[in-house]
């Protein structure tokens, strides 16, 4: 078994800012593009840059995108989150359908948290001084001393009538009690 977790950051796992309760906000903050003009290993960055960084950026206007010209240095991503958490990718060699797929994959994350060893596998902000709820949270004390298997309590306990079944038994007495009150003002007019 690898010890690599033991050095892995520790915690909880939680939405960034309760995302998703009221509107999901894009994690990633700001991405820099830094390529060279020149160098064959920054083609598929320059492609991306003339071809799809203006729809990227009209799609996505709350993230940055800042683009720089580097002399002589390989293609690179640099990611900023709102939770503080930096990445980069290298993007040598890279053609511009893999530099695109990059860069969701950096606008649907948030940084380094899926690198995180989890201490539990649930958290809640607000916890109960009651405790976590179990299928016994709210059964009868009586249970608890109960002899098992018992009778009792294994047999089939019928439920009682739905509201709709009740409004609809309701709505057929008076549909009868209705039929019966102009059949018999029939008969009458009929003497």
């Amino acid at each position: 078994m690898s010890n690599s977790h033991l050095f892995l950051k520790s915690g909880f796992p939680r939405a960034s800012l309760q995302n998703g309760i009221g509107r999901y906000v894009c994690q990633l903050q700001r991405i820099t593009l830094k390529y060279c003009k020149t160098s064959g290993s920054s083609k598929g960055m320059r492609e991306f840059l003339e071809q799809e960084l203006v729809d990227f950026s009209r799609a996505n206007p709350g993230v940055v995108v800042y683009v720089k010209p580097r002399r002589h240095r390989t293609a690179v991503m640099s990611a900023e989150f709102l939770n503080g958490e930096r990445t980069w990718i290298n993007c040598r060699n890279n053609s511009r359908e893999e530099i695109s797929k990059w860069i969701q994959v950096l606008k649907q994350s948030n940084g380094r948290a899926e690198e995180m060893r989890l201490r539990k596998h649930w958290h809640t902000d607000v916890p109960s001084v009651q405790g976590a709820w179990t299928p016994f949270t709210h059964r009868h004390p009586s249970a608890n001393v109960t002899d098992f298997p018992c009778k009792e309590l294994s047999e089939l306990k019928l439920e009682e009538q739905s509201a709709t079944e009740k409004l609809l038994e309701l709505y057929l007495a008076q549909r009868n009690t209705a039929a019966a009150g102009e059949s018999a003002t029939k008969s009458e007019e009929a003497k």
